[in-house]
C-alpha cells in the first residue's frame, strides 16, 4: 500500500474510533416544551460552568419584510436591547458586562437569532433580561433615531469598500425582486422611510414565542432549568392575531449570462462574485457537493486558490462557496485583482469552470477532499455554543440530530465519479450571474470579451 494511502486509511480509523467511542458527533438532547409554545432542546454539560442558550424565531427574518420597508426586521432585533419598560440601553449594557455575560438579537434571512451566554450562577438573570426585551421592547424614538443614522451612515461607508459593495451588488443582481434579494442592512431609501410604529408593527406581527425554537447546553440541570424558563421566556406572549405563513417563494434561477459591471472611478483593484443556482438545505447533493466544492475553491489549496494565487499572483484570496436555504440555494465564486489583470483573472476562472465539469478532480485529490472535511469537523461542535447553535439549525430544518453522523459517514464514501456529478449539477457553464465592481474606464475593454455588460455608478442611490 502507497504510503499517501496508509496515511489517509489510518486518518479514517483515527476517524471512526473516535466516533465510536463517543457514540455520535452530537448526542441526542432532551425535549422540553414550554407553556406559550417554544420548543427547547436540552444537553447538560458539566465541564465547565457555563451556560449557552440559542433560540431561532422562524419566519421573522429579512426575507419576510415588506418591500419597501427592507431592513426593518434587523432594525427591530437591534432595538430590542436598547430599551424596554424596565430598562434603558445603558441598563442593560451594564448588567451583562457585570455579569461578563453575552445576550444579543439579530436578523437573519429565515429566522431571527437570540442567543446568549454567562457563567451558570449568572444564568437566571441573563435570562430575565433576554425575556424583558423579547416581551417588552420599547423602541424608543431616540434609540431609533441614532441606529438608523449609523446604519445610513455605514451603508454609504459600504460603497467606499468594493470588497463589502460588491456582496450587496451581487445580492440585488442575483435574486432581484425576491424576498432573498432584501438586504439585512436595508438600503438608505427603505432605511429613511421606516418609522418606529414600522418596527412595533412588523414585531408583533413577525416575533411569536410559538415559533420559537431554542437549545440550552451548560452546566444547569432539568428541572431547575424548566422552571426558569417557564419563569422568562416561557412567560413571553403573542401580540396581536396569527402569525403569517412563513414559506419563501422558490429561488429565481438565472437563464443566460447576467453580467453587471459597477463602476467605481477611484478603484485600484476590481472584485468579482459570480453565482448559479444550488441546493436547499438538507439535499442528498450536499455531501458530494462539499467534497467538490473544498477542491474547486473551498479551501487554501484548492484549484482557484493555487491558479489565481499561488501560481499566477494574481490575489490574496480566492475562494468558492455553498450556501443553502429551504427554498433553494447558490454555488458562488469571487475574487478581486488588479485592474489590469481582471479580463485574465476571470477567463483563468472561465477555463477552470470548463475544466471541473468536463474532467472532475482525480482519485487522490477526492480522497485529499475528504480527509480535510472529516478532520476540519470534529472542532466545529467542542462548545456549547455550537452545540446549542446545532441543535437549533437541525430542529429548525427537520434534519435530525443524527444528520452530522449520516452526512459525516456519506462524506467518507464520496468518489471522483460523484464530485464530477455535483459539478456538472453545480457549477455553470452559461447560466449565471457575475457582478464586477471597479473603474469601467480601465477594466470595461477586458471585460468585453465576455458578453455584455449592464454598467451601473456606484454613486447612485442604494444597490
Amino acid at each position: 500500500m502507497k504510503t499517501k494511502a496508509k496515511i489517509a486509511l489510518f486518518t479514517l480509523i483515527l476517524i471512526a474510533a473516535s466516533l465510536a467511542a463517543q457514540g455520535a458527533y452530537l448526542a441526542s438532547p432532551e425535549k422540553i416544551l414550554l407553556k406559550n409554545g417554544i420548543t427547547v432542546y436540552y444537553l447538560k454539560s458539566a465541564d465547565l460552568p457555563i451556560v449557552s442558550f440559542r433560540m431561532w424565531i422562524k419566519g421573522a427574518g429579512y426575507v419576510f419584510e415588506p418591500a419597501d420597508l427592507e431592513g426593518v426586521a434587523s432594525l427591530a432585533a437591534t432595538l430590542m436591547l436598547k430599551g424596554t419598560a424596565k430598562m434603558d440601553a445603558n441598563a442593560i449594557a451594564e448588567a451583562l458586562d457585570f455579569m461578563g455575560a453575552r445576550f444579543g438579537v439579530a436578523a437573519g434571512d429565515e429566522y431571527v437569532n437570540v442567543s446568549a451566554e454567562s457563567l451558570s450562577e449568572h444564568f437566571p438573570k441573563v435570562m430575565e433580561i433576554a425575556a424583558d426585551c423579547l416581551a417588552n421592547p420599547a423602541f424608543k424614538d431616540d434609540e431609533f433615531a441614532k441606529e438608523r443614522k449609523t446604519r445610513i451612515d455605514s451603508l454609504k461607508a459600504v460603497k467606499d469598500n468594493p470588497g463589502a459593495a460588491v456582496r450587496a451588488y451581487f445580492q440585488k443582481a442575483y435574486f432581484g425582486a425576491h424576498p432573498m434579494g432584501h438586504l439585512a442592512s436595508g438600503t438608505e431609501t427603505s432605511l429613511n422611510k421606516i418609522t418606529p410604529a414600522d418596527l412595533k408593527n412588523y414585531y408583533q406581527k413577525y416575533f411569536r414565542p410559538e415559533r420559537g425554537v431554542a437549545a440550552v447546553v451548560g452546566d444547569i440541570d432539568k428541572t431547575k432549568l424548566v422552571d426558569l424558563l417557564n419563569a422568562t421566556i416561557g412567560s413571553w406572549k403573542s401580540a396581536g392575531p396569527a402569525a403569517p405563513a412563513s414559506t419563501i417563494p422558490a429561488l429565481p434561477k438565472p437563464k443566460g449570462k447576467k453580467l453587471i459591471l459597477i463602476d467605481k472611478p477611484d478603484a485600484t483593484q476590481a472584485y468579482w462574485i459570480l453565482g448559479a443556482p444550488g441546493y436547499a438545505i438538507g439535499d442528498k447533493l450536499t455531501p458530494q457537493a462539499t467534497v467538490m466544492n473544498t477542491l474547486f475553491g473551498g479551501r487554501f489549496t484548492s484549484w482557484l486558490s493555487t491558479e489565481l494565487r499561488i501560481k499566477r499572483g494574481l490575489t490574496y484570496g480566492a475562494s468558492s462557496n455553498l450556501q443553502s436555504w429551504t427554498p433553494g440555494g447558490i454555488f458562488s465564486a469571487g475574487s478581486f485583482t488588479r485592474n489590469e489583470k481582471i479580463g485574465e483573472m476571470l477567463q483563468i476562472t472561465f477555463d477552470l469552470l470548463k475544466k471541473v465539469r468536463a474532467e472532475g478532480f482525480a482519485a487522490e485529490e477526492i480522497e485529499s477532499s475528504r480527509n480535510y472535511i472529516l478532520g476540519q469537523f470534529p472542532p466545529t461542535l467542542e462548545s456549547n455554543a455550537s452545540k446549542a447553535t446545532a441543535y437549533v439549525r437541525l430542529a429548525f430544518f427537520n434534519l435530525g440530530f443524527d444528520y452530522y453522523d449520516k452526512y459525516l459517514a456519506n462524506i467518507s464514501g464520496v468518489n471522483g465519479a460523484q464530485a464530477k456529478d455535483a459539478a456538472v449539477k453545480l457549477v455553470p457553464e452559461a447560466d449565471f450571474v457575475l457582478v464586477v465592481v471597479g473603474k469601467a474606464a480601465e477594466i470595461k475593454a477586458q471585460l468585453d470579451k465576455f458578453g455584455t455588460w449592464t454598467v451601473k455608478k456606484i454613486t447612485d442611490p442604494d444597490f
